[in-house]
């Protein structure tokens, strides 16, 4: 177990890129890294947990945001069918089990009809911003995260959506609600990251 008595987290991740169509996207502040600007992201909670679920609650958890409302609004929870595989920084390895030193991250993004207002959960991050595309990937700490905003503008129009998004958040699996304010599936190595 590690320090906390939690249950180790699973080395398998999403990576959410909130967006409005204008291309103005959301960066939240990690509280335990003051200065460290992300995304939305966060393991599985359970072996088998469907990564559209993991993205719904992620997203509720982390900026109060619900995506089945987002959905009904019109907007867009895209897979990109993108996995990076990383290794923990050092200092984050304590929440795995012994001997886990890479995490694959699988990279979805979120639209939003426009600019929401955000609830953090001040455990877990200090700020959030909604940044122009590329400013957000220069503000971003991780090089996994900056490299997927700045793919967002080809992302945009031809993704198909995830279709089973809408029945998992709405059958209960999702988070409570919040304030709504490709390439192959390849892992890639890369620099290590969080």
């Amino acid at each position: 177990m590690s320090d906390s008595k939690r249950p180790f987290k699973i080395p398998e991740s999403v990576l959410v890129v909130i967006h409005t169509p204008a291309l103005d996207v959301l960066l939240i502040e990690r509280a335990d890294r003051p200065g460290y600007w992300q995304s939305v992201t966060g393991s599985l909670d359970h072996a088998g947990e469907p990564l559209a679920a993991t993205c719904a609650r992620e997203v509720s958890e982390e900026t109060g945001i619900d995506v089945a409302e987002v959905l009904r609004a019109g907007g867009r929870l895209t897979d990109w069918r993108m996995a990076n595989l990383y290794e923990i920084y050092p200092v984050w390895r304590h929440r795995y089990a012994p001997g886990v030193t890479h995490n694959t991250e699988h990279v979805f993004g979120l639209t939003v009809p426009r600019v929401a207002p955000v609830t953090l959960d001040p455990r877990e991050h200090l700020a959030w911003r909604w940044l122009p595309w590329r400013e957000a990937a220069d503000a971003c700490f991780s090089p996994s995260n900056a490299e997927a905003i700045l793919q967002l503008p080809q992302r945009l129009p031809s993704p198909a959506p995830v279709s089973p998004i809408a029945a998992v958040v709405t059958a209960g699996q999702g988070s409570p609600s919040g304030t709504v304010g490709s390439p192959p599936n390849r892992p890639r190595k890369r620099k290590p990251g969080a």
